[in-house]
C-alpha cells in the first residue's frame, strides 16, 4: 500500500527492537484492512528514551508499544498512566493525544483473551492456578487471573523473596489470595490445579527446559506457557502428551497488540488463523 501525506504512524520502541514481530504483526493488520498508515521499529537506547519520545510526539506519531528495557521508565515519562499498568508496574501501549502521552498495559488483556480463546471448556472456578515466574509477565497474568476470578494462586519461583514482593504488591483482599509455594516443592503444588502458567524463561529456544513432573497435575488442567519460540515448548510438548489441554504464548502477542492498534488506526483487528500462519511464518 502506498502511504499518503495523511499516513497514520505508530511503532515499537525498545533497545534492541530488531527481534520484535510488533511490524510484521501491524503491518498484516494495516494490509487487511487498506488503512493508510505504518507501524516502525524504534530502536532507543535507555538513555536517549525521553528525548526519542518526544520526538515521536514532534513529528506526529500516534502512539506506540514499548518493549524491554523501556516498559518501567515509561511509567514516569507518560502524562497519564491507566490503574491496569500501574497495578502491573509497566507501560507497553502508549497513545499520543496532542502532546499528552497516555500510557497503558495490555498484556493482562493478552493473556485473557489467549486463554479464552485457546482453551474454551476452561473456567475460573475449575480449581486454583500455578503460576511458574515472578518476572514483569507473571504480573500481568497473575493481574489476568485475579480479574478472572480463579480462587486461588499458587506462585512459585526461584527467588522466593522475589515472589514474595510480587504477591505483596498485587495481593487485594476481595481477589484470589496468591500463596507463595517454594521452587523446590513445584511438583506437588500442581495437585488439585485448574490451570498451570510457565511465565519464565525456561524452555525458550537457548534456554534450558523447564525441569517439572507432571504427575500430580489433574488430567484436565490447562497448561499454557508464554514463550512462543519455540511454539511449543517441552513443558507443553509433556502436558499435551498425558493429554492436557495445552495454550501456546503466540495468541498473547497477538492479542496483546488489539488495544493499541484500535487506538492509534481506528479499527479493531482480529486475530485469524492466517494471522498466526503468517507470523509464524517470518
Amino acid at each position: 500500500m502506498i502511504l499518503s501525506g495523511k499516513a497514520r504512524l505508530a511503532g515499537v520502541l525498545g533497545w534492541p527492537v530488531s527481534h520484535s514481530l510488533s511490524p510484521r504483526l501491524h503491518g498484516y493488520w494495516l494490509k487487511r484492512y487498506g488503512i493508510d498508515g505504518a507501524y516502525l521499529p524504534l530502536g532507543a537506547a535507555p538513555a536517549t528514551l525521553d528525548r526519542v519520545v518526544r520526538a515521536l510526539v514532534d513529528l506526529g506519531f500516534r502512539g506506540f508499544n514499548a518493549t524491554l528495557p523501556h516498559k518501567e521508565s515509561l511509567l514516569t515519562l507518560c502524562d497519564e498512566v491507566t490503574p491496569e499498568a500501574r497495578r502491573i508496574g509497566a507501560v507497553n501501549t502508549v497513545v499520543i493525544d496532542g502532546d499528552r502521552l497516555r500510557g497503558g498495559n495490555s498484556d493482562a488483556f493478552g493473556f485473557a483473551e489467549n486463554l479464552r480463546a485457546g482453551a474454551v471448556d476452561w473456567q475460573p472456578a475449575n480449581g486454583p492456578a500455578v503460576v511458574l515466574g515472578a518476572g514483569g509477565a507473571a504480573r500481568a497474568v497473575i493481574a489476568a487471573l485475579q480479574d478472572l476470578g480463579v480462587p486461588e494462586i499458587r506462585l512459585a519461583n526461584r527467588t522466593e523473596a522475589r515472589a514474595a514482593d510480587l504477591a505483596a504488591a498485587l495481593e487485594v483482599p476481595e481477589l484470589a489470595p496468591i500463596r507463595i509455594q517454594p521452587w523446590a516443592e513445584r511438583d506437588e503444588v500442581l495437585a488439585g490445579a485448574g490451570l498451570l502458567v510457565n511465565t519464565t524463561t525456561l524452555g525458550m529456544a537457548g534456554q534450558p527446559a523447564l525441569d517439572l513432573a507432571l504427575e500430580a497435575l489433574p488430567g484436565t488442567a490447562v497448561v499454557t506457557d508464554i514463550v512462543y519460540a519455540p511454539l511449543e515448548t517441552p513443558l507443553l510438548a509433556a502436558a499435551r502428551a498425558r493429554g492436557n489441554p495445552v495454550v501456546d504464548g503466540l495468541g498473547m502477542l497477538l492479542h496483546q497488540a488489539r488495544p493499541g492498534f484500535e487506538a492509534w488506526f481506528g479499527q479493531p483487528p482480529e486475530v485469524t488463523a492466517e494471522l498466526r500462519g503468517f507470523l509464524l511464518g517470518a
